[in-house]
């Protein structure tokens, strides 16, 4: 089982967000029969037969165990990963383009350069694994907090400054044999302690390299 699986197709993610068959990957997170998640979750066996089969038809769920028991066979499934991850990719025709509007101020922008991080990194794993390869790719995820908004904005402007100049000490256009990487840098209030209002001061950062 995987710690994390990404959704690519869409009518995978379709499956996945009927709420019972969500209930059902969770569940999957240890190995269980039809029979057993009827009792868990309150369905008829035969439902929960038909949703395994639609998880199963779309790779989000695997058979790990046949048992006998008299004249049945008690198929045991258990969930492709523990956790999944729509890709924008799904909704590709409706998917944010971070070029259309740059703006590293809007909590949009940085909802569609995350949407393209998910992308790009759902994209990459797909492909490693299929070729049986290690992705390159590190990220930090820490907190900070600020004693005032100029505080941040002295922060935004040392950080900008730096990561400028540590990019210009190591990008190579000419490089035979380089390859480009993406590195995202994005601070936004934290949530756990602040809520979803984005008038509060932020007190999270998060960078991300995708390779």
């Amino acid at each position: 089982m995987l710690d994390v699986a990404v959704i690519e197709d869409p009518a995978a993610a379709e499956v996945s967000l009927d709420p019972i068959r969500a209930r059902l990957l969770a569940e999957l997170a240890e190995p269980a029969s039809a029979t057993m998640l009827a009792a868990r979750i309150g369905l008829a066996r035969q439902k929960v037969n038909y949703h395994l089969k639609a998880l199963e038809q779309h790779g989000l769920v695997e058979l790990v165990e046949q048992r006998r028991k008299g004249n049945v066979t008690e198929r045991i499934m258990r969930a492709t990963a523990g956790a999944y991850v729509i890709s924008p990719a799904a909704l590709a025709a409706v998917a944010p383009d971070p070029a259309a509007a740059p703006d590293r101020l809007s909590a949009r922008w940085l909802l569609a350069v995350a949407a393209r991080l998910v992308r790009d990194v759902g994209a990459l794993i797909t492909g490693a694994d299929r070729a049986n390869k290690r992705v390159a790719t590190f990220a930090i995820d820490g907190e900070i907090r600020f004693a005032s908004a100029a505080d941040r904005a002295a922060f935004v402007e040392e950080l900008t400054s730096t990561v400028t100049a540590l990019v210009g000490r190591y990008h190579d256009e000419t490089a035979p044999g380089g390859r480009p990487h993406r590195l995202v840098v994005a601070l936004h209030p934290d949530t756990a302690s602040t809520g979803p209002d984005a008038s509060s001061e932020p007190a999270g950062i998060q960078t991300a390299q995708e390779g």
